[in-house]
Protein backbone atom coordinates (compact mmCIF):
# COMPACT_ATOMS: atom_id res chain seq x y z
CA UNK A 1 0.00 0.00 0.00
CA UNK A 2 1.14 3.51 -0.24
CA UNK A 3 2.51 4.66 2.92
CA UNK A 4 1.74 8.61 1.74
CA UNK A 5 -1.64 9.57 0.64
CA UNK A 6 -0.43 13.01 -0.28
CA UNK A 7 1.63 11.48 -2.95
CA UNK A 8 -1.14 10.86 -4.55
CA UNK A 9 -3.04 14.32 -4.71
CA UNK A 10 -3.06 15.70 -8.32
CA UNK A 11 -0.30 18.54 -8.66
CA UNK A 12 -1.33 20.03 -11.93
CA UNK A 13 1.04 23.10 -11.78
CA UNK A 14 4.15 20.78 -10.69
CA UNK A 15 7.49 21.96 -11.91
CA UNK A 16 7.41 21.28 -15.70
CA UNK A 17 10.50 18.63 -15.06
CA UNK A 18 8.36 17.14 -12.98
CA UNK A 19 5.62 16.92 -15.24
CA UNK A 20 8.32 15.37 -17.43
CA UNK A 21 9.64 12.87 -15.09
CA UNK A 22 5.51 11.73 -14.72
CA UNK A 23 5.38 11.55 -18.34
CA UNK A 24 3.11 14.78 -18.22
CA UNK A 25 3.86 16.25 -21.85
CA UNK A 26 0.93 18.65 -22.39
CA UNK A 27 -1.84 19.94 -20.63
CA UNK A 28 -5.09 22.39 -21.29
CA UNK A 29 -6.64 24.14 -18.97
CA UNK A 30 -9.97 26.34 -18.51
CA UNK A 31 -11.19 28.07 -15.46
CA UNK A 32 -14.41 29.72 -14.97
CA UNK A 33 -15.07 31.92 -12.01
CA UNK A 34 -18.53 33.29 -10.93
CA UNK A 35 -19.28 35.83 -8.46
CA UNK A 36 -20.29 33.63 -5.79
CA UNK A 37 -16.39 32.30 -5.47
CA UNK A 38 -17.51 28.64 -7.02
CA UNK A 39 -15.65 27.79 -9.85
CA UNK A 40 -15.67 25.31 -13.36
CA UNK A 41 -12.50 23.77 -14.35
CA UNK A 42 -11.84 22.51 -17.58
CA UNK A 43 -8.74 20.03 -18.45
CA UNK A 44 -7.57 18.30 -21.42
CA UNK A 45 -3.86 16.70 -20.92
CA UNK A 46 -1.75 14.11 -22.84
CA UNK A 47 0.41 11.38 -20.92
CA UNK A 48 2.09 8.11 -22.00
CA UNK A 49 0.85 4.89 -22.11
CA UNK A 50 3.25 3.69 -19.44
CA UNK A 51 1.60 6.53 -17.27
CA UNK A 52 -1.54 4.78 -17.62
CA UNK A 53 -0.75 1.20 -17.15
CA UNK A 54 1.11 2.49 -13.71
CA UNK A 55 -1.84 4.03 -12.86
CA UNK A 56 -4.02 1.10 -12.80
CA UNK A 57 -2.49 -0.55 -9.82
CA UNK A 58 -4.10 0.76 -6.78
CA UNK A 59 -1.40 1.41 -3.78
CA UNK A 60 1.60 1.53 -6.54
CA UNK A 61 4.59 3.41 -4.55
CA UNK A 62 5.46 5.20 -7.79
CA UNK A 63 1.85 6.27 -8.62
CA UNK A 64 1.69 8.67 -11.23
CA UNK A 65 1.54 12.62 -10.01
CA UNK A 66 -1.30 13.05 -12.49
CA UNK A 67 -4.69 10.73 -12.48
CA UNK A 68 -4.72 8.58 -15.08
CA UNK A 69 -8.41 6.80 -14.86
CA UNK A 70 -11.73 8.08 -13.83
CA UNK A 71 -11.52 6.04 -10.38
CA UNK A 72 -7.94 8.52 -9.80
CA UNK A 73 -10.09 11.71 -10.63
CA UNK A 74 -12.90 10.20 -8.03
CA UNK A 75 -10.21 9.69 -5.13
CA UNK A 76 -8.73 13.44 -5.88
CA UNK A 77 -12.63 14.76 -5.44
CA UNK A 78 -12.95 12.50 -1.83
CA UNK A 79 -10.29 14.11 -0.75
CA UNK A 80 -11.10 17.63 -1.88
CA UNK A 81 -13.63 18.74 0.42
CA UNK A 82 -15.88 20.91 -2.51
CA UNK A 83 -14.89 19.55 -5.58
CA UNK A 84 -16.67 17.41 -7.40
CA UNK A 85 -15.92 15.12 -10.41
CA UNK A 86 -18.82 16.38 -13.58
CA UNK A 87 -17.49 14.12 -16.48
CA UNK A 88 -13.93 12.07 -17.80
CA UNK A 89 -13.46 11.04 -20.61
CA UNK A 90 -9.70 9.42 -22.12
CA UNK A 91 -8.88 7.74 -25.55
CA UNK A 92 -5.65 6.72 -26.91
CA UNK A 93 -4.38 9.02 -30.23
CA UNK A 94 -1.76 7.06 -31.18
CA UNK A 95 0.80 4.27 -29.51
CA UNK A 96 2.01 6.67 -27.54
CA UNK A 97 -0.30 9.37 -25.85
CA UNK A 98 -3.63 8.79 -23.77
CA UNK A 99 -5.61 11.87 -24.01
CA UNK A 100 -8.18 12.88 -21.38
CA UNK A 101 -10.71 15.17 -20.84
CA UNK A 102 -12.36 15.76 -17.53
CA UNK A 103 -14.54 18.48 -15.76
CA UNK A 104 -15.10 20.18 -12.73
CA UNK A 105 -16.62 21.76 -10.58
CA UNK A 106 -15.72 24.11 -7.33
CA UNK A 107 -17.96 25.35 -4.46
CA UNK A 108 -15.59 27.75 -3.82
CA UNK A 109 -12.62 29.70 -4.17
CA UNK A 110 -10.90 27.33 -0.78
CA UNK A 111 -12.02 24.47 -2.81
CA UNK A 112 -10.66 25.39 -6.48
CA UNK A 113 -7.19 26.41 -4.30
CA UNK A 114 -6.88 23.28 -2.87
CA UNK A 115 -6.98 21.21 -6.21
CA UNK A 116 -4.75 23.77 -7.85
CA UNK A 117 -1.88 23.86 -4.80
CA UNK A 118 -2.17 20.87 -2.54
CA UNK A 119 1.21 22.01 -0.63
CA UNK A 120 -0.16 25.98 -0.15
CA UNK A 121 2.60 27.47 -1.84
CA UNK A 122 1.52 27.96 -5.40
CA UNK A 123 -1.60 29.12 -5.90
CA UNK A 124 -3.57 32.65 -3.76
CA UNK A 125 -6.69 34.65 -4.42
CA UNK A 126 -8.00 37.66 -3.19
CA UNK A 127 -11.27 39.57 -4.00
CA UNK A 128 -10.83 39.64 -7.82
CA UNK A 129 -7.33 38.32 -7.71
CA UNK A 130 -6.18 34.73 -8.58
CA UNK A 131 -2.23 34.02 -8.96
CA UNK A 132 -0.70 31.00 -9.86
CA UNK A 133 3.14 29.63 -10.11
CA UNK A 134 3.14 27.17 -12.69
CA UNK A 135 7.23 26.67 -12.44
CA UNK A 136 9.67 27.72 -10.15
CA UNK A 137 13.08 28.43 -11.51
CA UNK A 138 14.58 25.29 -11.98
CA UNK A 139 17.57 24.46 -9.52
CA UNK A 140 21.02 25.54 -10.86
CA UNK A 141 22.32 22.05 -9.86
CA UNK A 142 20.33 20.47 -12.22
CA UNK A 143 22.46 17.90 -14.63
CA UNK A 144 22.51 19.45 -18.39
CA UNK A 145 22.24 15.80 -20.00
CA UNK A 146 18.73 15.69 -17.83
CA UNK A 147 17.37 18.89 -18.82
CA UNK A 148 18.31 18.14 -22.28
CA UNK A 149 16.34 14.69 -22.23
CA UNK A 150 13.31 16.56 -21.33
CA UNK A 151 13.73 19.29 -23.76
CA UNK A 152 13.62 16.12 -26.07
CA UNK A 153 10.58 15.08 -24.33
CA UNK A 154 8.67 18.04 -24.17
CA UNK A 155 9.56 18.75 -27.94
CA UNK A 156 5.91 19.42 -29.74
CA UNK A 157 3.44 19.95 -26.78
CA UNK A 158 1.96 22.82 -25.24
CA UNK A 159 0.98 24.29 -21.90
CA UNK A 160 -2.00 26.12 -21.95
CA UNK A 161 -4.54 28.02 -19.61
CA UNK A 162 -7.55 30.15 -20.66
CA UNK A 163 -9.64 32.24 -17.67
CA UNK A 164 -12.88 33.96 -17.89
CA UNK A 165 -15.37 35.54 -15.45
CA UNK A 166 -18.54 37.45 -15.59
CA UNK A 167 -17.34 40.63 -17.49
CA UNK A 168 -13.53 41.24 -18.45
CA UNK A 169 -10.72 39.89 -16.71
CA UNK A 170 -6.60 40.70 -17.77
CA UNK A 171 -3.75 38.55 -17.56
CA UNK A 172 0.00 39.61 -16.85
CA UNK A 173 2.49 36.98 -17.34
CA UNK A 174 5.11 37.08 -14.37
CA UNK A 175 8.38 35.02 -13.00
CA UNK A 176 7.93 33.20 -9.59
CA UNK A 177 8.27 36.15 -8.01
CA UNK A 178 5.47 37.72 -9.28
CA UNK A 179 7.68 40.11 -11.71
CA UNK A 180 5.89 40.96 -15.07
CA UNK A 181 8.36 39.19 -17.35
CA UNK A 182 8.30 39.12 -21.45
CA UNK A 183 7.44 35.93 -23.05
CA UNK A 184 9.35 34.03 -25.65
CA UNK A 185 8.08 34.63 -29.30
CA UNK A 186 5.94 31.38 -30.05
CA UNK A 187 4.48 32.06 -27.08
CA UNK A 188 0.25 33.38 -27.59
CA UNK A 189 -1.24 35.52 -25.21
CA UNK A 190 -4.61 37.37 -24.65
CA UNK A 191 -3.64 39.70 -22.26
CA UNK A 192 -7.65 41.13 -21.82
CA UNK A 193 -11.21 40.93 -22.29
CA UNK A 194 -13.69 38.33 -21.77
CA UNK A 195 -11.78 35.22 -21.77
CA UNK A 196 -7.95 35.40 -21.24
CA UNK A 197 -5.37 32.84 -22.29
CA UNK A 198 -1.62 32.29 -22.05
CA UNK A 199 -0.41 29.46 -24.87
CA UNK A 200 3.50 28.59 -24.66
CA UNK A 201 5.09 25.65 -25.62
CA UNK A 202 7.16 23.26 -22.70
CA UNK A 203 9.91 23.49 -24.32
CA UNK A 204 10.12 27.62 -24.13
CA UNK A 205 9.52 26.90 -20.30
CA UNK A 206 12.51 25.75 -19.96
CA UNK A 207 14.40 29.19 -21.38
CA UNK A 208 12.47 31.00 -18.40
CA UNK A 209 15.38 30.67 -15.62
CA UNK A 210 12.98 32.24 -13.10
CA UNK A 211 10.31 30.53 -13.50
CA UNK A 212 6.62 31.11 -14.77
CA UNK A 213 3.49 32.58 -13.05
CA UNK A 214 0.13 34.08 -13.77
CA UNK A 215 -1.63 36.60 -12.53
CA UNK A 216 -5.29 36.45 -13.32
CA UNK A 217 -7.58 40.00 -12.26
CA UNK A 218 -11.22 40.35 -12.53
Amino acid sequence: MNKNPQKKAFLLFAPIFLLAFNSCIGISMDIQMRKDGSSRVSLEYRYSVMAETAGKFDGNENWPIVPVGRADWERTAQRVSGMKLVSFSSSQKNQQDVITNVTLEFDSADALLKFLDPAGDRASQSAGRLEITVNKPLPSQINGDLLELMRQISGGYRFAVSFSAEGNSTLVVTDALGKEISLPQDAQIVPSGKKTSLSIAVLEIFTLKDGLGLRFTW
